[in-house]
């Protein structure tokens, strides 16, 4: 009995884990088809880190000092990995006022009648925003080219500096949607989207040597996931200076490894969290 049991279990579990994707993709495609109807978001999303580039470049370019050397090329490569990873961060904020302006709407509660998956409508806008910001990469790494950045390692390392990127964008993205559903309208979303992530891109090595930071605010970097995607990127696109002192904190002795375990706690945490979430709202 409990072998038929099990056997007759096994069609409904795949058919609810089919379903599930099934509607995170058709929810994924409506909010990507919404973004392209809205160009001017995606139009400044991509002009602000084009910005931060340029000024970071040819402003604090030859002001800042990396490993022993002031040079602006060496700046520039130091530089890039930080940029990148600040880019698909701030996407967060993106998440956070899109699920927010839905339930602001009453879209949500629509969603809810449906016969749909409950974490789809979740999922379906990371998803979308994932897409968008490898498209925000795509263009990016486009204008770090012209102004001169390179890469000195081989395709498959650069291309997992790129994945380390995006799944760090990924797990951020449940950050926001979480703040999206814990706020109660569309502007206290964007601004609980982003107050939070300039401390914690700032307090890291994404633009600065952590290792000239004050002791208390040194730690805090060599620790924080930012920091450890910026510091695996550098290395898997070799822009490191040669004469670059490597901190001693594990986390960027092997930034690879902390940079991977650190996105995978953070989307496991804040997924569990902004599901649950939204089901207590759906009640």
């Amino acid at each position: 009995m409990s072998t038929v049991a099990e056997h007759a279990a096994r069609p409904q579990r795949r058919g609810r884990v089919t379903q599930s994707v099934m509607d995170s993709l058709v929810m994924a495609r409506r909010n990507l088809i919404r973004m392209t109807r809205i160009p001017e978001v995606v139009l400044f999303g991509l002009i602000q880190p084009i910005m931060f580039v340029v000024l970071f470049t040819y402003v604090f370019g030859g002001s800042i000092q990396v490993g022993g050397s002031l040079s602006q090329a060496a700046y520039r490569e130091f530089l890039m990995a930080g940029i990148f990873a600040q880019t698909v961060t701030f996407a967060t904020a993106g998440a956070s006022a899109g699920i927010a302006e839905d339930m602001h709407k009453g879209l949500v509660d629509r969603f809810r009648s449906l016969p749909m998956a409950r974490g789809a409508v979740l999922t379906g806008r990371t998803l979308a925003d994932f897409v968008q910001t490898a498209l925000t990469l795509v263009v990016l790494t486009g204008v770090a080219l012209l102004i001169g950045w390179r890469t000195h390692e081989n395709l498959g390392s650069v291309l997992a500096g790129f994945g380390l990127l995006l799944l760090l964008g990924y797990a951020f993205s449940w950050i926001g949607a979480l703040i999206g559903l814990l706020v109660r309208t569309p502007e206290a979303a964007t601004s609980g989207g982003l107050i939070w992530l300039f401390p914690l891109t700032f307090i890291s090595n994404a633009f600065v040597d952590s290792n000239r930071l004050p002791t208390v605010f040194r730690h805090i970097a060599e620790w924080n996931p930012f920091s450890t995607t910026v510091q695996a990127c550098r290395e898997l696109f070799g822009n490191l200076p040669p004469d670059f002192v490597t901190p001693d904190a594990w986390p960027m002795r092997h930034p690879v490894w902390a940079s991977v375990i650190w996105s995978l706690l953070i989307l496991v945490v804040f997924r569990t969290l902004a599901v649950r979430r939204y089901r207590r709202s759906a009640v």
